[in-house]
């Protein structure tokens, strides 16, 4: 005789966080799985301010009924505690709790159950072998003294037995530990009633029975029609209480239909697999666990714990998908299995984006990462060939990706139409015969997809021992699995931003061309702090920007993208570049008094041939000309973010073919030997005329960069050929309606000289419009400058800071149509500050030579 108990089942793991919390704990208390798993424990089930009883008033002084279990159990415990549920009720709720040693700590296993449907006559009692429930008969009561009660067993044997009826409830684990929670259950005492201070009834799940019961109306575990004829196998009903204990604990066995009369006869899923048993499991709704079957004893468990034991050590050596795959698939053949294929949702583990229409019906887009077999190759690998990518119809496939199967022995009738549901045809003829398990490749709630384990004709079936089995290994290879897909995102996110914050390719600039090239320090990461710009300038002159912002990885990469796009909004100003730096300083400390970064700024005027320079405690630049180098003596200034410190201003030469490496210390730092070595060998490259600035990057990272650097870098190689004199002309005008007419006679005789008369009409249109709006802003004069520079570039500059911006004309607008004209008619215009008034530039491109026509 048992008492019928909807049980409430949760887990606390030595951290105190929760681990498991059944479909009755969230009807019990309110809270979903997915809110309270790996949540902290304590502060869950607050007791409420109003208690009547003993045990409430104690829970309302601790003021959480998580710790007050945790305080009592030692190592068991049994009474009445309230709790208060999700909404604020509070509830009278009976607790069995039971401390069980795990291998990083004591974890606290509680069942528990409401107590006032047990006092009102809702108990249910469960006579005989077979527990069929009865209900009480009679007036109905609301005082019946119910209380909960820990029962230690008369005989082990006995005491297993009632421990094992919970086996519905308790956590879905391997069988070892369910083996060592169920005898530790029953040596500390089974959970019971005492009912009215006399009758003590052991508690077994309320559904217990009738699991119990159409486990053993459906017979075996699997169809039997799919199975080979056993010559002495047993028939009949088995209704011994054991008999009834293995059926509820083992997969649940399918009915059993006809054989089909061939191939066009494939029965429904529900016929042909046989799925996990559903039930009070744990997990979110909608996802079954394996039931667990009754303990291994003897050599199978040592066999399986070994095999365990071998996954958790080889699998997971990577974050590399394909090696964690095929290292799943090689721990269990030919151990477990003949054959092992891994199968993975393509959309998780792709680099593209995932399609717009992925409503259910539309099929899920998987690929064959890896496949191990035990014989010849050929077949298998022509069958199923790694790589390939199928289309599995969601409504049309047999099993859906996330269910478990298990078939004993496939029918070679069969077998084609097994292959076909499955999605891989060609494997009609090799899987005739195997024993056959598929299990779902599962971690962190996401459905990655599922591997195949096979056993062929000459080895035993698997079977349900075999489910769980195949169930563990997959879960602990799926974590490694789903390790390497989240690594595979967070570098895809982490290149992504370092992408998005560094430029692409170099700009093409009149007078100079560049190179560069970055490698992050954090290979991890993939992201750092080290960055380079180069930013064109008005008056045809380029800013050069190198910088360091200490620290690795995002936090460093996060700062850096503000320190870099300070500097270029900076740069539009064309301020001196110790003045930028000084502003730079500022904003780090308004920013937070812990970004510290080196920087050095440089410009290059490819008229006047020189660079001007200021350094903020970045290792200085290397200037190589006329078969030498040499580091230049630049005041080496403190880094941005310190502080209090002037920055300096250096102005040099520069004579064209000259070449300038700017870099980050991760490329010269030397391990054990400091910076000045790497300074000295970056001297040391030998820099030909006839070389490319992207051939200079490559001589000077394979000459001074090594691989067992950790630091970023950043090198940034710019070759100075300046501008021919012959290509620059420059006029100042007086502040005179008169000059408009004088700068078009100006541009339409110097476009002559140089042969570009195609191009006068539409350059003296916009000369005159540009001049005409700088006379009238200007307070002392206007400047005219002219370009040719494999394209036009026309520049007017006034003293007058204010930007001009298009504005939308009328039809009957007389003005406000002269930044319009220039933007439909030139290739490319801008305005941008100087350092006293501003410049408005426009482009038009050369027209072809007479032999290009």
């Amino acid at each position: 005789m048992a008492a019928l108990v909807r049980l409430a089942v949760l887990c606390v793991d030595p951290d105190g966080r929760v681990s498991y919390w059944n479909r009755g704990a969230e009807e019990l208390f309110g809270h979903r799985w997915e809110h309270v798993f790996g949540h902290r424990a304590s502060g869950l089930l607050s007791a409420g301010p109003r208690t009547p009883s003993a045990a409430v008033r104690s829970a309302t002084q601790h003021q959480d009924t998580m710790d007050l279990l945790e305080d009592l159990t030692n190592p068991a415990w049994a009474g009445a505690l309230a709790a208060t549920d999700r909404d604020g009720t509070l509830k009278d709720v009976l607790w069995w709790t039971y401390r069980v040693v795990e291998p990083g700590g004591r974890s606290l296993l509680a069942i528990a159950t409401h107590a006032k449907p047990l006092r009102t006559g809702g108990l249910r009692i469960a006579l005989g072998g077979r527990l069929l429930p009865y209900t009480a008969e009679g007036p109905t009561r609301q005082d019946i003294a119910v209380a909960a009660v820990l029962s230690p067993p008369a005989d082990p044997a006995g005491g297993l037995a009632l421990a094992s009826r919970l086996g519905s409830v308790l956590p879905g684990v391997s069988p070892g530990r369910f083996d060592r929670i169920v005898r530790h259950i029953s040596s500390l005492g089974h959970p019971g009633l005492e009912v009215e201070g006399g009758t003590r009834l052991p508690v077994v799940p309320h559904d217990y029975a009738r699991a119990a019961e159409a486990s053993r109306a459906t017979g075996p575990v699997v169809r039997r029609e799919l199975l080979p004829p056993q010559p002495d196998e047993p028939t009949g009903e088995n209704t011994s209480p054991d008999a009834d204990l293995s059926s509820a604990s083992a997969l649940t066995a399918v009915p059993s239909v006809g054989r089909p009369s061939g191939p066009s006869s494939w029965p429904s899923p529900s016929t042909l697999f046989a799925p996990v048993l559903p039930g009070d499991n744990g997990l979110p709704p909608g996802q079954e666990a394996p039931a667990v079957p009754r303990p291994l004893a003897g050599n199978a468990l040592d066999e399986q714990l070994s095999l365990l034991r071998e996954t958790g050590a080889v699998v997971g050596s990577t974050l590399d998908l394909h090696t964690t795959a095929r290292e799943l698939c090689s721990v269990t053949v030919p151990r477990f299995a003949d054959f092992a294929g891994v199968l993975v949702v393509d959309q998780l583990f792709s680099d593209t984006e995932p399609p717009k229409d992925d409503r259910p019906g539309h099929g899920v887009l998987v690929r064959r990462v890896a496949i191990v077999h035990n014989g010849p190759p050929g077949a298998w690998e022509t069958a199923l060939p790694e790589g390939e990518l199928m289309l599995l119809a969601a409504d049309e496939i047999v099993p859906r990706l996330g269910d478990p199967v298990l078939v004993p022995v496939v029918d070679p009738t069969l077998a084609p139409d097994i292959a076909l549901d499955l999605g891989v045809p060609a494997l009609g003829p090799l899987l005739a015969g195997h024993s056959m398990i598929i299990a779902p490749l599962t971690a962190r709630g996401t459905v990655l997809g599922r591997v195949c384990f096979l056993r062929g004709p000459g080895r035993r079936p698997f079977d349900a021992r075999d489910a769980a089995t195949a169930t563990e290994v997959v879960a602990r290879g799926a974590v490694h699995i789903d390790n390497a897909r989240l690594h595979r995102q967070e570098s895809r996110a982490a290149a992504t931003l370092q992408r998005s914050m560094m430029p692409t390719r170099p700009p093409r600039i009149p007078g100079v061309r560049i190179a560069h090239h970055y490698m992050p320090g954090d290979r991890q990461a993939q992201v750092g702090g080290d960055w380079f710009d180069a930013i064109q300038l008005p008056g045809g002159r380029v800013a050069l920007v190198v910088g360091d912002v200490m620290g690795h990885g995002l936090q460093a990469a996060a700062v850096m993208g503000q320190f870099r796009t300070a500097v270029i909004t900076m740069a539009a100003l064309d301020l001196p570049p110790a003045q930028l730096l000084r502003h730079l300083d500022n904003l780090a400390h308004r920013l937070s008094p812990e970004h510290l970064a080196t920087c050095v700024y440089v410009v290059y005027d490819p008229i006047r041939r020189s660079l001007t320079l200021a350094n903020a405690g970045h290792i200085p630049p290397v200037l190589a000309h006329d078969g030498r180098s040499e580091l230049l003596e630049i005041p080496g200034g403190a880094p941005i973010g310190v502080g209090g410190v002037p920055f300096e201003t250096v102005e040099i030469h520069v004579p064209d073919g000259s070449w300038l490496v700017l870099c980050t210390d991760g490329l010269v730092e030397v391990r054990g030997q400091g910076i000045d070595a790497g300074l000295a060998a970056l001297c040391a490259t030998v820099i030909e005329p006839e070389q490319s600035p992207e051939d200079v990057c490559a001589q000077i990272l394979g000459q001074v960069h090594s691989e067992d650097r950790r630091d970023d870098v950043a090198l940034l190689v710019a070759r100075f050929e300046g501008i021919a004199p012959e290509d620059v002309v420059r006029w100042t005008l007086r502040l005179d309606n008169r000059e408009v007419a004088a700068a078009r006679d100006l541009t339409r005789r110097q476009l002559a000289q140089w042969g570009l008369q195609r191009l006068s009409d539409t350059a003296e249109l916009l000369v005159s419009e540009l001049v005409t709006n700088a006379i009238r802003a200007a307070s002392y004069e206007v400047e005219l400058r002219l370009m040719r520079v494999g394209k036009l570039l026309v520049e007017v500059s006034d003293d007058n800071h204010n930007l001009p911006h298009l504005e939308r004309a009328d039809a009957d607008d007389e003005q406000g149509r002269g930044l319009g004209l220039v933007s439909h008619l030139s290739q490319r215009w801008g305005t941008s500050r100087k350092a006293v008034g501003k410049v408005v530039w426009f482009e038009l491109p050369l027209p072809p030579a007479p032999d290009e026509r």
